[in-house]
């Protein structure tokens, strides 16, 4: 059993409206990384830094069971950098700058012993990359999950529809889900885009929590209300990191299992917008997520006689 995760390993610099850092560890594939780390060992890592990158972090992923042979350090460059500043609502943010930097010319590759993972999770990326990496498989995992955004929908419909047609679960966002499919109503947006090719839909709405669609059922998961919101930054990632790593963990992806997913990824992102950047996720315990999911749990049972 092994999990593969292909996404950036990266810089962010984060203005909002409480706060704001410099030059800060970011990037899809480290919050994903560290979030699936405390549901599953056996993670295999493919990503791409320049050698500006602190190594401090990469020995922190190392310590959490990562393994980094996919991780291509480029001598002499520098890694992907991204600025952005959060409105008041924390929905909406300008980016500031990018720096495509190592990221312009990555060529994923995939490790010999990786070829054969039972999940991968596909974190947000150039779509062609995307394909690039299921094609380098040898055997067709149990389940394929991509993140993807309404960048790639404007600049690359095609080839993203392409990458959406190989996959199992896709996870994207309300307007994401509303500009892929045309669709004002969520419902009718799922219907559209399962027919692109997944089996399965997660639509992430931030503060108003996810909503999980196949072609018969929908379940609904609701974000928790947090006294403190200090950075949503890869609180997406966070998700599919929890969502992807309870299912190997448990290794069953049946509708009613990704219910529960949905809630262990939802407590992940929400541990990670209490602080900037990956901090949040560094150091938890098993009893702070069981804590957590229970909360989750407490915040929609009732009983109606």
């Amino acid at each position: 059993m092994s999990l593969l995760i292909v996404g950036t390993v990266a810089f962010d610099a984060i203005e909002t409206p409480f706060g704001k850092t410099d030059k800060i560890v970011g990037g899809a594939a480290s919050y994903i990384s560290l979030a699936a780390s405390y549901f599953y060992k056996d993670i295999e890592l493919v990503s791409v830094v320049g050698d500006d990158f602190p190594q401090t972090f990469l020995n922190t992923l190392k310590s959490t069971g990562v393994k980094l042979n996919g991780l291509q350090i480029k001598k002499g460059e520098k890694s992907f950098f991204w600025s952005g500043k959060y409105h008041n609502d924390l929905n909406t943010r300008d980016t500031l700058d990018t720096q495509l930097n190592v990221l312009e010319n990555f060529d994923p590759i995939v490790p010999e012993d990786a070829k054969q993972p039972d999940f991968l999770m596909l974190g947000n990326l150039v779509p062609a990359v995307q394909q690039k990496v299921i094609t380098q498989l040898t055997k067709r995992p149990k389940l394929i999950v991509l993140d993807t955004m309404n960048f790639w929908m404007d600049i690359a419909m095609d080839e993203l529809k392409k990458t959406i047609a190989m996959i199992d679960v896709l996870t994207i966002n309300d307007s994401e889900a509303r500009q892929l499919s045309g669709e004002y109503s969520l419902v009718k947006a799922a219907q559209k885009i399962l027919a692109m090719g997944p089996t399965t839909l997660v639509i992430k709405k931030g503060e108003h929590g996810a909503l999980l669609f196949n072609k018969d059922e929908v379940f609904f998961a609701p974000a928790l209300p947090l006294e403190e919101v200090f950075d949503p930054t890869g609180a997406g990632d966070s998700f599919a990191g929890g969502f992807i790593g309870y299912l190997a963990k448990t290794k069953d992806i049946s509708f009613e299992n990704m219910k529960r997913a949905i809630i262990f990824g939802s407590a992940m992102a929400s541990f990670t917008v209490e602080k900037f950047g990956t901090e949040r996720l560094i150091g938890l315990s098993a009893k702070d997520i069981e804590n957590r999911v229970q909360e989750f749990v407490d915040l929609v049972q009732f009983d109606i006689s």
